[in-house]
């Protein structure tokens, strides 16, 4: 059994990812981890608040991990990018 399922969070529309968040708590698994870089940031909280508001009342945002990644733009330079997890479990009822 795995422990967690980790989804990237892209440019895809939102419910998308509200159903992969579904599909892998169907499986036994114990959290997902929303991952999300620069604008998809806000997707990926959509993500997490309408999978738990509409979908399943019982997941819970066990953790918010936000930082900062260098990546390589288009000219080579290094370009800072904000960050985040969103870690979601499931409680037991």
């Amino acid at each position: 059994m795995e422990d967690d399922a980790v989804i990237f969070i892209g440019d895809k529309p939102v419910m998308n990812y509200v159903l992969a968040v579904m599909t892998q708590f169907n499986k036994p698994i114990a959290s997902v981890i929303l991952k999300a870089r620069g604008r998809a940031i806000s997707r990926a909280v959509d993500t997490a608040e309408i999978t738990r508001n509409r979908f399943m009342p019982n997941l819970t945002v066990k953790n918010i991990i936000i930082g900062t990644e260098s990546i390589p733009n288009e000219e080579g330079k290094m370009v800072n990018v904000s960050s985040m997890e969103i870690i979601l479990t499931k409680q037991e009822s």
